[in-house]
């Protein structure tokens, strides 16, 4: 299978592009060789904390670890779901949504935001040299699918995504949309821009382009909001990214893929997460409101990030680069209303490193039995060519 290069190693002070919360982008797949089921993947750049979105209420240890935990939705089975996506409170209770817990890509120990991008868009193991020639996973489950024609394939947004990258055709479009920037954002760009006399000057020329468009766009727009914790508010950015899918989706296209930045909560996670999730919960119910019943009961949204956070919270009050995660999944084509995966505790002796929290399976091996179920793709297939050197192990029947 032709292999192409879709990344070169980068290098930029603090926590770098990978992690940057305005690198939003959606990518399009169409053919008539999918069938009827759709499938969203949204990929949460920046390293999203999994014991901070599905708390283990049941876990002795937990308490311990995280006294200032923001109790939200029980979910029963020893977990409770932040309050940041108490909105989808209704979809849990009809099994249209799921975690995965304790989950991740098989990266190790480096902790780059840019590697473990890059290896979560691959579909590869560490056997793969990172920075070396290869495509993205779903483009290559495009080569694999007989009679698809994936003429048409789009990047929406700021940038393409890595994921689709490969041999089928893609094309670029970008919507007008607003700078939107966080307190934390602002932070970061003044801490990596400041030595250097050309990017601090534009940086701060975008600051000042940001504070303009925040008196003439609605308070959401600029992560100013007054609605409770939870509710569902306007992303008017997002929705357009959304909107453009969610209409694709009704017609021929059946694979979407969306990158949301602002997950690398370093200091005052407590609040700084509120934004992320606010905006993963709208992608979610907005794309079910405007896909239609029909379109929503044949869809399945995985949301996966490049590795979780550190089990304990730091100094400044947020957590560093970890391990073990949380995987995300919506639609109406799951079967969902349960906590996935095998939990491995948080004692510190269970702990991966004593730092993070252990992963107990693979993100690509519950991707590969979504498209197996979605697509009727060959294991075989999805072992070695769509994610090679995977064992997927029992079927987890993901998919109604």
């Amino acid at each position: 299978m032709d292999r192409r290069l879709f990344l070169r190693g980068l290098g930029l002070a603090g926590c770098t592009a990978a992690a940057h919360p305005l690198m939003t982008s959606v990518t399009m797949a169409q053919g008539v060789g999918l069938g009827e089921n759709r499938l969203v993947v949204v990929i949460l750049r920046g390293g999203m904390d999994g014991l901070e979105v599905v708390q283990p209420l049941g876990d002795p240890d937990f308490a311990a670890l995280r006294p200032d935990y923001v109790a939200g939705v029980d979910l029963g089975a020893g977990f409770g779901m932040h309050p940041g996506l108490g909105g989808l409170q209704g979809l849990w209770q009809a099994g249209q949504l799921g975690f995965v817990h304790a989950t991740s890509t098989p990266y190790r120990d480096k902790r780059s935001h840019f590697d473990g991008q890059s290896l979560l868009e691959a579909g590869t193991g560490m056997d793969v040299t990172l920075g070396a020639a290869r495509d993205g996973w779903l483009n290559r489950m495009l080569q694999a699918v007989p009679g698809l024609t994936a003429d048409t394939a789009y990047a929406v947004g700021r940038e393409a995504l890595p994921l689709l990258a490969g041999a089928g055709p893609a094309r670029n479009w970008t919507p007008e949309v607003g700078l939107v920037l966080s307190a934390q954002s602002q932070l970061l760009l003044d801490h990596i821009y400041h030595d250097d006399d050309l990017f601090r000057e534009a940086g701060e020329e975008a600051m000042t382009l940001s504070a303009d468009l925040s008196e003439r766009t609605p308070r959401e727009a600029v992560g100013v909001v007054d609605k409770a914790v939870g509710a569902d508010r306007a992303w008017p950015d997002l929705d357009t990214l959304v909107d453009f899918a969610a209409d694709r989706l009704r017609g021929d296209t059946r694979i979407a893929a969306f990158s949301l930045g602002g997950w690398d909560t370093h200091r005052g996670q407590v609040g700084a997460i509120g934004k992320p999730l606010s905006r993963l919960q709208r992608i979610i119910l907005r794309l079910q409101a405007q896909s239609g019943p029909q379109v929503w009961g044949r869809t399945t949204l995985i949301a996966m990030t490049e590795f979780g956070r550190t089990a304990r919270i730091n100094g400044s009050g947020g957590t560093d680069h970890g391990t073990g995660g949380v995987m995300v999944l919506a639609g109406g084509a799951l079967r969902g209303g349960v906590v996935r995966g095998e939990w491995p505790g948080v004692a510190e002796a269970a702990l991966y490193d004593r730092r993070d929290l252990m992963p107990t399976s693979d993100v690509r091996a519950w991707t590969a039995w979504a498209m197996r179920g979605l697509f009727g793709l060959d294991r075989a297939v999805l072992e070695a060519a769509i994610f090679p050197g995977l064992q997927m192990g029992a079927d987890p029947r993901l998919i109604l």
